[in-house]
């Protein structure tokens, strides 16, 4: 991924060559325990941060992964840009080809998380594909079915890029993309707007079975989501998965379940064709949603109180992570921003999908930067905790 290495500067060096562009730089945010700094930038319409780390050796300008905008080319002018205005040294880069011309890229059929707030589905119908990899089914689905919209949703930005570009090439208008974690995206959408939710090939997280995204959260809100007669239909490879995702789908009480086994589809990804040729099992599991659910509500507010930094806060904060009956909070990092302004880096909501989001408190407001959290039950438990602690 895009980044320049330095020769390094100090934090404090770093936020006074700053100061002298504020229209692309907003603030410079020093970590308090870490030779760490964030610098918010304003660029192309997205804000979003750069990471600046050093050591007596180098230092290294990169982008911060919760804040990334999609587009890699932005990201890549933005650190190649303020390099250049910091008037960092140099060592090396890789992100040379700056003058080349940039790759197709569809922006407006890229939806941010908090675009589904009030968004309009101009299509008589919705089907969701999560974790689309290549693209290749929901690109096939999506000729196939013009008059369907096709959500598709994958954590894996650089999958997400591609999509993208081939929905360009292709002349589609009926795919909008999502780069964002499914288990927390599903909680957005309303009721019974799909008819299908495909879910193909997910990594199977042996080791690591909470990372997985079929669970009983996930599947009560996939019911919640489809319409009556729709289905959510898990294919996969590995045994393990199959079988656990059977018993997740049997413990709903009321429940239509189908279950295939090495059943040909028009489209397949190459490592599915891989999978043939071993003479791998395939499975499906198919759950319809026989009835309807009621309307979302979620309606949530994320403000804070009036409250004002002071410079007690850091100690006062917990600094491990606090668990409550159906929430936690982590505050992970503190930074300064001038001498009367800190940033907090924090995870928080439920513990299979968590949110992760930056807090600005100062002397007249505090507020989530750069994006509100996802409006959930968890989520907003949490934030309430949240203000209360910020408030002590």
């Amino acid at each position: 991924m895009p980044h320049i290495k330095t020769k390094p500067i100090s934090n404090n060096e770093l936020k006074n060559r700053a100061i002298k562009y504020p229209d692309i730089i907003e603030f410079v945010a020093n970590s308090i325990n870490y030779n760490e700094s964030l610098i918010s930038i304003n660029y192309e319409n997205e804000k979003f941060f750069l990471v600046y780390k050093y050591d007596d050796k180098e230092g290294l300008l990169k982008f911060e992964k919760i804040t990334r905008p999609l587009k890699l080319a932005t990201l890549k002018e933005a650190i190649g840009k303020v390099a250049k205005l910091l008037e960092l040294e140099i060592v090396s880069s890789n992100i040379e080809n700056l003058n080349k011309k940039p790759p197709l890229f569809a922006s407006r059929y890229y939806k941010k998380i908090e675009d589904f707030k009030d968004i309009e589905f101009d299509f008589d119908k919705v089907a969701i594909e999560v974790g689309f990899g290549s693209g290749r089914h929901i690109l096939y689905q999506a000729n196939a079915n013009p008059d369907t919209l096709y959500i598709g949703i994958e954590i894996h930005t650089p999958s997400a890029q591609q999509l993208l570009k081939q929905i360009e090439i292709q002349n589609l208008n009926n795919i909008w993309v999502v780069n964002y974690d499914a288990r927390l995206f599903l909680e957005m959408l309303p009721s019974n707007i799909a008819k299908q939710i495909f879910v193909h090939f997910p990594i199977p997280w042996d080791k690591k079975p909470n990372r997985r995204v079929i669970s009983v959260d996930f599947v009560s809100e996939a019911i919640r989501v489809l319409d009556v007669d729709g289905t959510l239909e898990l294919r996969t490879d590995s045994d393990l998965y199959y079988k656990y995702s059977v018993d997740i789908f049997s413990s709903f009480e009321k429940i239509k379940m189908q279950i295939q086994k090495n059943f040909s589809l028009p489209i397949i990804s190459k490592y599915e064709a891989r999978w043939n040729r071993q003479e791998k099992d395939i499975y499906d599991v198919i759950m319809v949603c026989n009835e309807k659910s009621q309307e979302l509500n979620n309606n949530f507010f994320f403000s804070f109180n009036k409250m004002s930094y002071n410079i007690d806060i850091v100690n006062n904060l917990p600094h491990e992570s606090n668990i409550y009956k159906n929430f936690f909070i982590h505050f992970e990092r503190f930074y300064m921003i001038g001498n009367e302004s800190i940033l907090i880096k924090c995870a928080f909501g439920d513990f299979a999908k968590p949110e992760h989001k930056y807090i600005i408190l100062n002397k007249k407001d505090c507020f989530y930067y750069h994006s509100m959290p996802i409006s959930s039950r968890a989520n907003f438990d949490a934030h309430n905790k949240i203000k209360e602690l910020l408030d002590a």
